[in-house]
């Protein structure tokens, strides 16, 4: 199939229902958006989504497939555009913040102590809270030592956002080039160097707040 050829009622339908969605599309989902056309069966909606997917090879948006499902998104290079175009001024996202979150990424399950001796320095109540509140952490249990204190672990949610389906899909640790390449594909501004500013996210209620189990879908050990 040439990727000129005019899109059938099936790549119309999935393109309609992905362009309408904020958030990922489960298969399941698009398979029954497509229920109408009696076009249901998994092989015939995921050859329509490569179908898709292959139209849009060169165009500005992708399509992209993560823990949650499929989604459409502007392509990284693009970002910066984007951005610059929107009103509000962006979030940002501080690189204590960041380096917090690479640790739980590819250590989890993983204490708070034990995040501050890979960093060495004090993790604040404020990052683990901004983790938490963006759903990108939570905690899956608690270790059995005195105090017995909360694992962390991230969440689906996390995948979803960095548009991967497994952890399995992070770079080595070792060959990540810069945390702001994490910052840029989430839409997000990593702040100037040196600031310990956590992403803009409301103000909890408390140092407790970190304990909360109530973050997103989670998705398990790396």
């Amino acid at each position: 199939m040439s990727r000129h050829d005019a899109p059938d009622a099936l790549e119309l339908t999935l393109e309609a229902v992905l362009f309408a969605a904020d958030e990922p599309v489960p298969l399941r989902d698009l398979r029954a958006a497509c229920a109408e056309l009696g076009q249901t069966d998994r092989a015939a909606v995921e050859a329509a989504l490569a179908r898709l997917d292959a139209r849009y090879s060169d165009r500005a948006i992708e399509l992209v497939r993560s823990a949650g499902g499929y989604r459409f998104r502007v392509r990284p290079q693009y970002s910066g555009s984007v951005r610059a175009a929107r009103p509000e001024r962006p979030q940002r996202l501080s690189r204590a913040l960041l380096e917090t979150l690479a640790i739980i990424a590819y250590r989890q399950p993983v204490t708070r102590a034990e995040i501050e001796s890979v960093r060495g320095v004090a993790v604040s109540s404020g990052i683990m809270r901004g983790l938490q509140e963006r759903e990108w952490i939570y905690v899956v249990g608690h270790k059995e030592l005195p105090g017995r204190p909360a694992l962390y672990g991230t969440t689906r949610t996390f995948l979803d956002d960095l548009g991967l389906q497994t952890l399995d899909q992070l770079p080595p640790l070792d060959a990540i080039r810069d945390l702001a390449d994490v910052a840029s594909d989430a839409g997000l501004t990593l702040a100037p160097e040196g600031s310990d500013e956590p992403a803009a996210v409301p103000d909890g209620s408390g140092d407790g707040t970190e304990d909360d189990e109530s973050g997103g879908d989670p998705v398990g050990e790396r």
